[in-house]
């Protein structure tokens, strides 16, 4: 799955302070910032900028990023200040599809320094590093990692706090290609229209169901995880499984499910390229906020050779 929008942009800041109570001028910079913005009045942000921030992020990067922003999470709908991160003011953001944290720094002639947004993360929620239910492959025969493992390398969206350890996972042939023919169509590629699986026993807690498949190349950034299922563990975890084939979906929100029960087909919907599966694990429902949880399978055969309590990593062939 193609990761979600994620904001780092920092400069050499000049003020550092630690009280708790918006200052003004910071007050001030976050409201125009946020009219520009919702107004789609870029060029005004641009010039709010200290030139330390438009030489970091000239012109035409700023338009491309502000953009972007706007495409994936919508406007701003609402704007909360939480706290002051060093010389940060940091605001809990509401978007139209999404929750961010957003950070803004200003130096002594009110002119923006600093400008961070991150997914907005709940001081409380609940800390996972791993998971605790012992989990079966959801698919059968043999499938491929090829986005998988801890390092940036070797997975994309290590870069993603929600996503972090998610794998995306196809089928290929003996000589690597995870298509027939020509590769045009859905049809042509191994995995598209496979059964996918519960891992373990659990009650679905999300279905998202009716979003189109895409033409392999094409991507639909609106909806990023296209037709979803998330199933919550006894031990809450949140097992998250995006691009299932437009209404391919057999169960439904509220209903317990068994190990191994079809939950429906391998597709190509939301934020793909070609007919895959995304699988990861996260602590919370809510991907917006969620932090991701690394994935291990109790017993599988990778390249061959069985692993106990294994979590794949890119290019390796795994099978239950």
């Amino acid at each position: 799955m193609k990761k979600y929008l994620s904001i780092i942009l920092l400069s050499t800041v000049i003020n550092c302070t630690f009280a708790q109570t918006e200052k003004i001028a910071n007050k001030s910079v976050a409201e125009a910032f946020e009219k520009n913005y919702n107004t789609e009045n870029y060029d005004a942000i641009f010039s709010s900028f200290a030139t330390v921030m438009q030489n970091a992020l000239p012109h035409d990067k700023t338009i491309e990023l502000l953009t972007g922003l706007k495409s994936q999470a919508g406007k701003i709908t609402k704007r909360e200040f939480v706290k002051y991160e060093q010389s940060y003011a940091s605001y809990k953001t509401n978007f139209e599809r999404a929750l961010f944290t957003l950070n803004i720094s200003v130096d002594n002639d009110s002119k923006i320094n600093g400008l961070f947004i991150k997914p907005f993360v709940e001081s409380n929620l609940p800390k996972i590093t791993r998971n605790k239910t012992k989990l079966i492959l959801p698919f059968k025969d043999e499938w491929t990692v090829v986005w998988g493992g801890d390092t940036k390398e070797l997975n994309y969206h290590v870069e993603s706090v929600a996503q972090k350890n998610a794998f995306d996972i196809v089928i290929k042939n003996d000589k690597g290609i995870s298509f027939k023919t020509d590769g045009k169509l859905n049809e042509d590629y191994y995995a598209f229209g496979k059964d996918l699986m519960a891992p373990c026993d659990g009650e679905v807690v999300l279905v998202v169901d009716g979003v189109k498949d895409n033409q392999p190349g094409t991507l639909n950034p609106v909806y990023v995880p296209g037709n979803t299922v998330i199933i919550k563990t006894q031990n809450n975890e949140y097992l998250f499984f995006a691009h299932f084939k437009q209404h391919s979906i057999v169960v439904k929100q509220g209903q317990l499910v068994k190990q191994g029960q079809l939950l429906g087909l391998c597709g190509n919907s939301g934020n793909s390229s070609e007919p895959h599966l995304h699988f990861h694990i996260q602590n919370v429902e809510d991907m917006n906020v969620a932090t991701g949880v690394k994935c291990y399978f109790d017993k599988i055969q990778v390249n061959g050779q069985t692993k106990t309590d294994y979590s794949p990593i890119q290019k390796e062939k795994i099978k239950q």
